[in-house]
């Protein structure tokens, strides 16, 4: 039998031909997939999706390149859902990009969010882009939160610091890359119990590949890290499995 992995972060309402995608990636070996929100209609699209689709599972989040905070109440009721496993993508982004919302109230919203997560037993799928230090702070605040942090492109040192605050790291397509040095390191250093992978679908192409981001280009990626790790395609299957359901336990009953 194939190994068999959890691609734990994708946009599949921006995935070309989503049904036709999972369908590939199923068969190429990515047998599960965790469809981010970053509002609440697309919160309502992955559950949608997860719905129609026993290989897909839902986040409900609020992603801080929105403008406006987010319908807690309605995300709430969401993660009723039991194809739910995750409140995300949630986090803070500092980057100078025009979309992203506002520095101050991104970190209100992000801490009303962990709140939900915390509230509601559920782990989350946290964005850090060019604002790691403040995440950092704001995740060191919530005692008991789990989670993990998506797309990894930091140093060791950064890695080791979310580590110690009991967090997983989740790989995606750049650890294929062997100018991405610094990725490639921590895939070597992070514990094996932390490790998950990702595509970030539509975004995070491997090295070789064209195109949009497929789920089923996911395959790349765990090759990737299996050969960085000294593993068997296999042992990185078991490793990510275990760390998945001990992460996302609504997503292995």
């Amino acid at each position: 039998m194939p190994p068999s992995f959890v691609d734990t972060h994708i946009h599949l309402e921006e995935v070309p031909d989503s049904p036709a995608a999972v369908d590939e990636a199923v068969q190429a070996g990515v047998t599960g997939l965790i469809a981010m929100g970053t509002d609440l209609s697309t919160s309502r699209g992955a559950i949608a999706m997860a719905e129609q689709h026993p290989a897909v599972w839902a986040a409900v989040g609020h992603h801080p390149m929105n403008q406006a905070p987010p319908d807690l109440p309605a995300l709430r009721e969401l993660t009723r859902h039991p194809r739910v496993v995750a409140i995300g993508e949630v986090g803070l982004d500092h980057s100078t990009d025009e979309h992203v919302g506002p520095h101050e109230a991104q970190e209100a919203w992000f801490r009303t969010l962990i709140a939900l997560a915390l509230d509601t037993r559920m782990p989350v799928c946290v964005h850090i882009r060019d604002s790691a230090a403040d995440v950092l702070r704001v995740l060191s605040e919530q005692p008991g939160l789990t989670g993990v942090i998506h797309y990894w492109s930091l140093s060791a040192d950064f890695a080791r610091r979310f580590l110690d605050l009991g967090f997983h790291i989740s790989f995606a397509g750049t650890v294929t890359r062997s100018s991405k040095e610094q990725v490639r390191e921590v895939a070597r250093l992070v514990p094996a119990d932390r490790l998950l992978l990702e595509t970030d679908a539509p975004w995070g192409t491997p090295r070789g590949r064209s195109g949009p981001m497929r789920p089923a280009w996911m395959i790349d990626t765990a090759q990737a890290v299996a050969e960085i790790r000294g593993l068997t395609l296999d042992q990185l299957a078991e490793i990510e499995k275990a760390n998945v359901s001990s992460l996302f336990p609504r997503l292995s009953r």
